[in-house]
């Protein structure tokens, strides 16, 4: 399926870029910390349009505390990750807040590929598919786009 394979290629490249943030952070590159998170945010913008708009719609008839709780942890991990749209955050705690979010982000990233994809490979219809591929279109992908 299309649409599952994208968001997985996405979750691999939003694993990598953590990855990226601890080495910064370990290195104390407070900047290097703040691009990788606009990075991420690039990856998940278009990434997080499919699910909520496409594939979490048809899913949260079968699961809809599993979806509310999702959607949740979207916007928690957005709101941090958001902290340094425009540089670096004048608050110092923000890189712990930021490492704390990215330790939720790979758990929910789990809770994604491990529930979530397969249970609606069994699920969604046709139809279905169809309408998460059409928000994947109007969306886009980060990972198609050149690299800023």
């Amino acid at each position: 399926m299309r649409a599952i394979d994208e968001l997985t290629h996405e979750h691999g490249e939003v694993v990598t870029l953590i990855s990226h943030v601890r080495d910064a952070r370990r290195d104390g590159d407070a900047a290097g910390m703040a691009e990788l998170a606009r990075r991420i945010t690039a990856v998940l913008l278009p990434h997080t349009q499919v699910e909520e708009h496409g594939l979490f719609p048809a899913m949260a008839m079968e699961y809809p505390d599993h979806i509310a709780a999702l959607e949740a942890e979207h916007r928690r991990i957005e709101a941090v990750l958001s902290e340094a749209a425009d540089g670096v955050p004048a608050d110092s705690a923000w890189p712990d807040r930021l490492l704390e979010m990215l330790n939720l982000l790979r758990n929910h990233i789990l809770k994604e590929q491990d529930g979530v994809f397969p249970a609606s490979l069994a699920t969604l219809s046709t139809e279905q598919w169809e309408a998460v591929e059409a928000v994947r279109a109007e969306a886009g992908s980060a990972l198609s786009r050149p690299s800023a």
